[in-house]
């Protein structure tokens, strides 16, 4: 299955990230094997030594271990795995604050969204999730969900 690549970012790193989000996921597991070079340079359409340069990486890194022989493997440290997935969860939450605040939500407003929608495991776009997400927070804010509603509306 090709992925799609950003032009403005080397594709080793972008096969890293594919790789690692496998592994987080887990369509790779630890102790699975990943696919041989040639193989994954097949799947995704690009040069092996694309390819090879991403898995030394990831092998320096210590997300993939080689074995003499048998290929690379994913490795069997949960805590690299953790690690992984908090730090690919950090740089979306990043992503996620700064798209809020150049929507013009603040801090406790976001929390707030984010809370509700948590707890009732929907956001649906009609700003639902924002107004009864601030309703808790206070009255103004419950009064400000129709507001955000009329915002998005002109937006």
């Amino acid at each position: 299955m090709p992925i799609e690549f950003d032009n403005n970012l080397p594709i080793y790193l972008q096969i890293m990230t594919y790789l690692k989000r496998q592994i987080v996921t887990g369509v790779l597991r630890t102790g699975d094997k990943v696919p041989a070079v040639r193989e994954l340079a097949a799947e995704l359409q690009i040069n092996p030594n694309t390819v090879q340069r991403a898995l030394q990486e990831l092998e320096r890194e210590g997300t993939v271990e080689s074995r003499r022989g048998l290929g690379r493997y994913v490795t069997s440290e949960e805590g690299k795995i953790m690690a992984i997935k908090k730090e690919m969860a950090g740089e979306l939450l990043g992503r996620f604050i700064e798209g809020m605040q150049e929507l013009g939500f603040a801090g406790d407003d976001i929390a707030a969204i984010v809370a509700d929608a948590v707890r009732t495991g929907r956001s649906d776009g009609n700003g639902n999730a924002a107004a009864s997400g601030g309703q808790p927070a206070g009255t103004s804010s419950g009064q400000n969900g129709s507001n955000g509603q009329e915002g998005g509306a002109e937006a």
